[in-house]
């Protein structure tokens, strides 16, 4: 019975394909599947921002008898006994004269606001165009802020899960603007060779010598201020497109210039096929398990770009919701003091980076055949 399993492994082994290997191999490593884990509920969580979160992340959906609110822990148990139901206390809030005129918060534990799960609320749509206005919790009286509240009193949690999702936006629509001049530029460079390969190669040894921040500076000082949010969301994914090709489209050359002269790429082009076509059909599929993993690679240098970007004001701003545009609230003294709640989604920021780059390290090394015999 083990023998003919061990053989039945083997079978599977021998036969399976490109992708079957490398999800095998990734399988096996720890780290890069709990990094999946993460990676796949923080995609969700963003994918879902509407109906995950009870309120809308903008001024419309602001609290405002609650500025600068401290985070809200729902309860089961107190001092007057338990519930099924998670509930928050009534609490009331003044300035007082002896912290300076800052909130002073008057709790009422004689009166309970119940959670309730599948509320109405705030209207919204779904990936862009399904309506909906149903919230996966809410309060019976009042509002819940799990993260608290900002200046204006938007929900911190609301607002978090909605820049997750902005965020990832942003670096999708740069990694597809780069992929595609790579895989263009790099296939060209790499399959005709000669002099058009030595331009090519000039010119994006150029592109890559630009520095980023200087070249963002300069774009920014050009950008209308009467274009609206999302016509600077669209500008600036543009630009970390155009600018992030390089790396991929010269690994792209380096895989073409090995490749092009195999015998199937020659039987190709004794059957007439176009080079058009034999770089489509022919050379690029043979590695492109090494393209997806650039591109997963590729993703959290996008991200960090672009929370730069809105970090130091030249990227998303207000009423756009990104995590550059979050952390910008945290740089303030008066924040680091009293409010540090605002560093929540800096916790949520670095582990969706860290998430991309254990991701992109374990789908490199179950790429690579000979990742094992290295170790």
């Amino acid at each position: 019975m083990t023998t003919a399993t061990n053989q039945k492994a083997k079978e599977a082994y021998f036969t399976a394909s490109q992708g079957q290997l490398i999800w095998a191999r990734f399988k096996k490593q720890k780290a890069a599947m709990i990094a999946a884990c993460v990676l796949l509920a923080l995609i969700l969580s963003g994918m879902f921002a509407p109906f995950l979160s009870p309120y809308d992340p903008t001024v419309a959906g602001r609290d405002k008898d609650y500025l600068n609110g401290a985070p809200q822990i729902p309860k089961f148990c107190d001092e007057n006994g338990c519930s099924m139901r998670p509930f928050l206390y009534t609490v009331t809030r003044e300035r007082s004269l002896a912290t300076n005129f800052r909130w002073v918060e008057k709790i009422n534990k004689d009166e309970r606001r119940y959670m309730q799960f599948f509320v109405k609320g705030d209207d919204y749509k779904l990936f862009g165009f399904i309506p909906g206005n149903i919230h996966l919790f809410g309060m019976d009286e009042g509002y819940v802020h799990l993260f608290g509240t900002d200046s204006a009193g938007k929900d911190i949690f609301s607002r978090t899960l909605h820049a997750i999702w902005t965020s990832l936006q942003v670096g999708t629509m740069g990694v597809v603007i780069s992929f595609v001049l790579a895989l263009v530029i790099g296939g060209i460079s790499g399959y005709y060779g000669g002099w058009l390969d030595s331009v090519i190669q000039m010119v994006t040894d150029a592109i890559r010598t630009v520095p980023a921040i200087p070249l963002f500076m300069a774009i920014a000082a050009f950008i209308p201020p009467e274009w609206s949010a999302e016509t600077r969301f669209f500008f600036i994914s543009m630009i970390l497109g155009l600018i992030g090709w390089p790396t991929l489209a010269r690994r792209v050359r380096t895989h073409l210039l090995t490749e092009r002269n195999q015998e199937y790429v020659l039987a190709a082009r004794l059957c007439g096929a176009s080079p058009s076509h034999i770089i489509r059909r022919h050379l690029l599929p043979s590695f492109t398990s090494y393209i997806i993993v650039d591109l997963v690679i590729s993703f959290p240098y996008m991200v960090l770009s672009e929370t730069a970007l809105s970090f130091i004001g030249l990227g998303l701003k207000d009423p756009v919701n990104s995590l550059g545009v979050m952390l910008q609230n945290v740089t303030k003294a008066d924040v680091l003091l009293n409010y540090q709640w605002y560093f929540i989604p800096v916790i949520f920021f670095i582990a969706l980076v860290m998430a991309f780059v254990f991701v992109g390290d374990g789908l490199r090394d179950a790429a690579d055949p000979y990742s094992e015999t290295r170790k």
